[in-house]
């Protein structure tokens, strides 16, 4: 899969993410978007390290499309326990 095609999943991926974690993110939509972009190379990357997966060159490959929202779920988790009060008023 090309960088474009993985740029698309991570999109893709961080929408998933954020129906399945809803709430008010930190950096908003743009923030989500970017969180989900490299959540998907960090879970592709991660499933073909750990798991010992290679890395599928098709776009409909579940495990890989697993692997995406797994760790856009994971960065979103992340990103919310150290940056999630940054919108607060004081």
């Amino acid at each position: 899969m090309s960088i474009v095609g993985w740029i698309i999943l991570g999109l893709l991926a961080g929408v998933i993410a954020k129906i399945l974690l809803p709430g008010r993110d930190p950096g908003g939509l743009v923030g989500t978007t970017l969180i989900g972009i490299v959540g998907a190379f960090v879970g592709g990357w991660l499933s073909g390290k750990l798991l010992d997966r290679p890395i599928s060159n098709d776009f409909f490959d579940a495990a890989t499309w697993v692997a995406a929202i797994a760790g856009s779920l994971v960065l979103l988790i992340v990103y919310r326990l150290l940056f999630g009060n940054s919108r607060e008023r004081r």
